[in-house]
């Protein structure tokens, strides 16, 4: 990786000083204090990142606008550090850096999951945007509300590109830069975040809460939210629709160098059916984390580095990718969405690349997005929502605690199901049959009926044990699959509520200057005005999140406990016939 190439090659390393303290948010960055000396692997940034070494050793990354290189003078020995930001960004202010992408992680090297990392070549290698192959490089959803590694929300940007070919990067959003640019207007105007890293900023609901959106001549997409029993929800599909993923098939290319597994997709709503590699889904993942920065975008089943061409981890991510598909036809805004329509139904390649193109300069996104958004015009106390909005949070924060027990729970048992349980069965077993042996060695007075009882029951203890290691793929398999989709949900909860928060914060912020008459009162009327839009985009999807968490978790219990019964049915079954060998004896 590029930090191993960086240390292995001190010649690329040069001293720098942080000017600013910049505060790590996740994993792949490292903090600096102001006036802390670093030293960077490679001067040129990518997408205003750069990576190296604190002064306690720490690797990573950290914006290039907070630090100074200091360069040695020709002539002496004195440093010289009155230069310009590293990665020379160009910031209209000293104080207030522009946004980088938020980086996700370091990628693993070449190589390392070959079935998905290939060049591209037969897909689309001309595109400007290039994904990260690898959703473990986004968050997992295995911690709880909101930490983790990785960013909250998985609505990560990639890692900055650089020599490494492993190494891929999306480029910013067109409208993060507006809030830099409209920072020179009238000094009564409301203030920016002075993290420019957090997700408040980098979703763009900052620039549209502070008006800083020009109005598009013509938006040709819509979403509505309208007012239901239980509050806002999103207006339901005109034509609701489900998907099969189905028959993972083992590929090869380039006369069997690479290798991959493709699954029929089947959308209900369409004749046909298109063939998607694990690439596919995961391009339109990043597609959707790029433009839907309120909604709680599904993650995708995780990568494994070896043993991905075996059969229980085929089956493992078809039942994922099957639960992921499922969240994403049931939403009202995702199921509509272009590039969806497109990963569904283009089955031609040329097509297909047109339609890729154009999902990814699709420039209703960030801030612009949230123009999409048609809401109700009952008025809503903004006290209340936030008190709404607070509840939720208590909720979802419980909610993750309470998912990650079980599913510690839940692994815990197929642990014990696939190790002790059968090995104490198999034990018990042996140890009736060697009973049964041992009666037999002596024939005057042994009871043939007796031995061969005794001799079954051993041997049905032991088919006890296989029974017992067969059962979790029937029944908690299924139970982890549906938690570690939920685990995903609720992870991304705690950035999207942190735009609502960060849009009080202006709606107070405004008010509190107009009563000052530092501020019209128009102007804080339109700031309270796209506040309630924000507002209802989440209560919409907090609607949506509790009607799917009833229906899946009623499926899911009624599944686990049906099978657990089934199972048990069998358990009896077995022993009830060895207990009717000893009748008669």
């Amino acid at each position: 990786m590029i930090l191993e190439k960086a240390v292995l090659n001190p010649n690329m390393s040069v001293k720098a000083k942080a000017i600013y303290t910049f505060q790590s948010e996740n994993k792949e960055e490292i903090s600096i204090q102001e006036n802390e000396e670093l030293v960077i692997f490679e001067e040129n940034s990518v997408d205003g990142w750069l990576q190296g070494v604190n002064s306690r050793g720490e690797k990573g990354l950290f914006p290039a606008s907070y630090v100074e290189i200091l360069r040695q003078r020709s002539n002496s020995n004195l440093t010289d550090s009155s230069v310009s930001p590293a990665g020379s960004l160009g910031n209209d202010s000293p104080h207030l850096p522009s946004t980088p992408i938020t980086p996700t992680s370091f990628l693993p090297q070449q190589g390392y999951y070959d079935d998905d990392d290939d060049d591209w070549d037969d897909w689309d290698d001309s595109s400007t945007v290039v994904e990260d192959d690898d959703p473990s490089h986004r968050r997992s959803g295995g911690g709880g509300g909101g930490g983790g590694g990785g960013p909250p929300n998985g609505h990560a940007h990639h890692i900055p590109n650089s020599n490494n070919p492993n190494v891929h990067y999306r480029a910013k959003p067109r409208m993060e830069r507006q809030d830099s640019i409209s920072s020179s207007r009238k000094g009564s105007m409301v203030g920016r975040n002075l993290n420019r890293f957090s997700s408040f900023v980098r979703s763009g609901v900052e620039a549209f809460v502070l008006g800083d959106v020009p109005m598009m001549a013509k938006i040709a997409e819509s979403y509505t939210i309208e007012i239901g029993p239980k509050g806002p929800q999103w207006k339901e599909s005109p034509q609701p629709f489900s998907c099969s993923v189905e028959d993972p098939t083992k590929q090869t290319k380039f006369k069997g160098i690479k290798t991959y597994i493709s699954y029929r997709v089947t959308p209900s709503h369409t004749d046909g059916a298109v063939y998607r590699r694990y690439k596919h889904f995961d391009w339109l993942y990043n597609r959707l984390l790029h433009k839907f920065t309120v909604i709680s975008v599904p993650h995708l089943p995780e990568k494994q580095a070896t043993g991905r061409f075996e059969e229980d981890f085929i089956d493992k991510r078809k039942r994922r990718l099957v639960l992921w598909m499922n969240h994403m036809t049931s939403h009202p805004v995702l199921s509509q969405y272009e590039g969806f329509e497109h990963f569904l139904m283009c089955a031609d390649d040329k097509q297909w690349k047109l339609g890729k193109r154009r999902a990814e300069k699709d420039e209703m996104v960030g801030a612009h997005f949230m123009l999409t958004f048609q809401i109700p015009n009952e008025h809503q106390d903004l006290q209340d929502v936030e008190e709404r909005v607070d509840s939720f949070k208590t909720f979802t924060k419980k909610m993750d605690d309470s998912v990650m027990q079980l599913t510690h729970g839940a692994s815990e048992m197929v642990r014990r199901h696939l190790g002790e349980f059968r090995k104490e069965f198999h034990r018990l077993g042996g140890a009736f049959q060697a009973l049964s042996q041992a009666f037999m060695l002596e024939p005057p007075h042994s009871s043939e009926p007796l031995n061969n009882a005794i001799s079954h029951t051993g041997r049905t203890y032991e088919n006890l044990g296989e029974m017992f290691a067969e059962q979790p793929k029937f029944d908690l398999f299924l139970m982890l699959d549906k938690l570690s989709l939920y685990q995903g949900l609720l992870a991304n909860f705690p950035d999207i509520i942190h735009l609502q928060k960060g849009a009080f914060a202006k709606v107070k912020e405004s008010q509190k200057m107009s009563d000052e008459g530092k501020m019209e009162q128009d102007e804080a009327d339109g700031i309270r005005k796209r506040c309630r839009t924000v507002g209802f985009a989440l209560q919409a999807e907090m609607t949506h999140f509790h009607q799917r968490r009833e229906v899946d978790f009623k499926d899911m219990m009624q599944a686990y406990l049906k099978e657990q019964i089934a199972f048990h049915q069998r358990v009896v079954q077995q022993l009830e016939r060895s207990l009717r060998m000893y009748d008669n004896l």
